[in-house]
């Protein structure tokens, strides 16, 4: 698609997601209806199987209804994601209010990991492109607030807020594919490791692996499975914070904003 061709539909799509909806025709169905059902497919089936067709079969309308309100399927996704975004926070100020600025990352962490297990079809969306609708933008503000003021320049802000997200969605990842492999397998965490465990001890030699296989046990008699996603968050949202201070007190008595790579000297 050419520049010209796309600009006009970003610009549409932008409208589309602050609330500009074409009024109901005879179908009766409107954008919101269009979106929860569209929210509710990805929730059960996934992002990639909730297609324009299954949102209208879900609605008990024509394929071509859906289109007189979301013109293309990455409108449907774009305000699906707009959408989930609406209750994460009560206020713009709730995540700065939860204490200082480390309790405040932790709620932000908190919330976007609730965020991910609710809907775990927001972990194959790429942001990077990602149109920010009226939500999308409240939850970037609250998240900022958190950061701002306490000593960090606005780049390092932004790197520091990407880096907390990244740690709760790489945590959310492996929590999502140790749900899946439940599920396939049909075998809980408990009773895959009792399955693994003596398997393990008689193929492996402690003499051979012994970090690695005391490291494994630990994890076995603590956890019951091969790793836990939820300790990893905390633990990786402790070592984002740590830096953070570390970044802070780096840059204490500087009048410049300095970034990262200006401090490793």
């Amino acid at each position: 698609m050419t520049a010209e061709k796309s600009a006009p539909e970003l610009v549409r799509s932008l409208y589309l997601l602050w609330g500009h909806h074409p009024q109901p025709g005879r179908s009766g169905i409107t954008v919101t209806q269009i979106v929860q059902a569209g929210i509710d497919l990805a929730d059960t089936d996934g992002l990639g199987a909730t297609s324009m067709r299954k949102v209208a079969e879900r609605l008990g309308v024509s394929t071509m209804a859906l289109y007189n309100h979301v013109p293309r399927k990455d409108d449907l996704t774009a305000l699906m994601v707009d959408t989930a975004y609406a209750n994460l926070y009560d206020s713009v100020d709730t995540a700065k209010d939860a204490g200082d600025w480390r309790a405040g990352l932790r709620y932000v962490a908190e919330r976007n990991w609730m965020l991910c297990t609710r809907h775990p079809w927001l972990l194959d969306i790429h942001e990077s492109r990602m149109l920010l609708g009226p939500n999308a933008t409240r939850k970037y503000e609250a998240e900022l607030r958190v950061l701002d003021g306490i000593g960090l320049s606005d780049l390092d802000m932004e790197a520091s807020l990407t880096t907390v997200l990244g740690v709760v969605e790489s945590a959310a990842r492996a929590q999502r594919s140790d749900r899946d492999q439940q599920r396939d397998s049909g075998l809980a965490d408990p009773e895959w490791w009792a399955v693994i465990a003596p398997a393990l001890e008689h193929l492996m030699s402690d003499d051979d692996y012994p970090v690695s296989g005391r490291v494994g046990n630990t994890l076995g008699a603590t956890f019951d499975a091969a790793r836990n996603p939820r300790h990893a968050l905390d633990l990786g949202v402790t070592f984002v914070l740590d830096g953070i201070e570390n970044l802070i007190h780096a840059s204490t008595g500087s009048t410049q904003q300095r970034t990262p790579s200006s401090l490793r000297t």
